[in-house]
């Protein structure tokens, strides 16, 4: 156990290294139960299962201003050819996303279609890499918003012309992404993986505005990595990092989630769960696990300066994952292609 936990230390160590602390755009704060948000090799990685579906909510800032911040996503990713590749499969899997923002009602809805190859390196090793293409439309209702020329000294004047240069109030776009996994699956009871991942590689324009080169979304990159340790038959301890770059923004969540074994054949797990967030806030979650089934709460609680607008009260997340085979198979009967500890 010691050889593995080194192990373990020096991902975490170089992972942070490699980043410095900053601050980030919104994502969900459970970006382990959103993988093909995260990553498109993430899309059909599901080494005990077939398929499963997931969705996500967030609500942010809902004392600010009065108007939340509200994300919204569902997704699915399935298996193919597990059977008939002998040392890997196939993963295919899609989402929407819905995000509403602010008192302009900005809109973003994005649906992309993610595949991805995994293939075995050893008997316990796999890589894994993925694409995706995702297809954006944004917009604004500009008659909310308020601008300095139209202050007259006492209040906003919606009559005055803002003299502000837009040329459309929706405009949509093409997102092309990619990314690549790979994970070690020590014993039954460790298990690591490390993925790497790049959005936005084709620098799409995205504004309201005439296009021009300030307008192009920068690559952002992201690397994550988790691990698995068993203890006994009763935990299963999660501890992992996310990171997420954008130019001189960097997002950073470390933390760690930890599974109860309530039925002792696991098919009832309580989740509890701690992370942080980079200068920004504490993320207590809970959650609970039945059949398969697994619903998760997480709180962001702001400890920046922000904390004085917002009582602290940054954030709220539930997320919905639901695992499954295909109709006729039988989970004992299943071919298993490496595994991460399970109860």
């Amino acid at each position: 156990m010691k050889h593995y936990l080194k192990h373990i230390i020096h991902f975490f160590i170089i992972l942070v290294l490699i980043t410095k602390i900053n601050a980030q755009d919104l994502h969900f704060s459970q970006y382990y139960n959103a993988p093909l948000l995260v990553n498109p090799a993430n899309t059909g990685f599901n080494p005990e299962y077939d398929y499963r579906i997931g969705g996500n909510y967030r609500n942010q800032w809902a004392n600010v201003g009065g108007n939340p911040y509200k994300t919204m996503s569902l997704w699915g990713d399935a298996k193919l050819f597990n059977e008939r590749f002998e040392t890997g499969w196939m993963g295919i899997g899609g989402a929407i996303l819905n995000d509403v923002a602010g008192s302009g009602s900005l809109t973003s809805t994005k649906a992309f279609a993610n595949v991805a190859y995994h293939q075995l390196l050893s008997d316990n090793s796999l890589l894994s890499v993925g694409v995706g293409l995702g297809y954006v439309q944004k917009s604004i209702d500009i008659s909310k918003l308020s601008f300095d020329d139209q202050w007259n000294g006492k209040f906003f004047d919606v009559n005055v012309n803002p003299n502000e240069p837009f040329v459309y109030s929706a405009t949509h776009y093409y997102d092309f992404n990619a990314g690549i996994n790979y994970a070690w699956f020590a014993s039954d009871n460790v298990y690591l993986n490390a993925g790497l991942s790049v959005m936005h590689i084709n620098h799409p324009h995205e504004g309201f505005f005439a296009p021009s080169f300030n307008d192009q979304l920068a690559r952002r990159y992201t690397g994550f990595l988790n691990a698995s340790i068993k203890i006994q038959n009763l935990w299963i301890i999660n501890p992992n990092i996310y990171v997420s770059k954008v130019r001189s923004a960097v997002e950073t969540v470390v933390g760690f989630n930890a599974n109860r074994n309530l039925s002792g054949d696991g098919t009832q797990q309580l989740v509890l769960g701690l992370y942080y967030r980079n200068s920004d806030a504490l993320i207590p979650v809970i959650g609970f696990e039945l059949n398969d089934t697994k619903i998760t709460f997480n709180y962001d609680a702001t400890i920046s300066s922000l904390g004085t607008y917002n009582g602290t009260q940054g954030a709220y997340e539930v997320s919905i994952v639901k695992n499954g085979l295909y109709i006729g198979k039988n989970k004992s009967a299943k071919s298993l292609k490496c595994q991460p500890p399970r109860f």
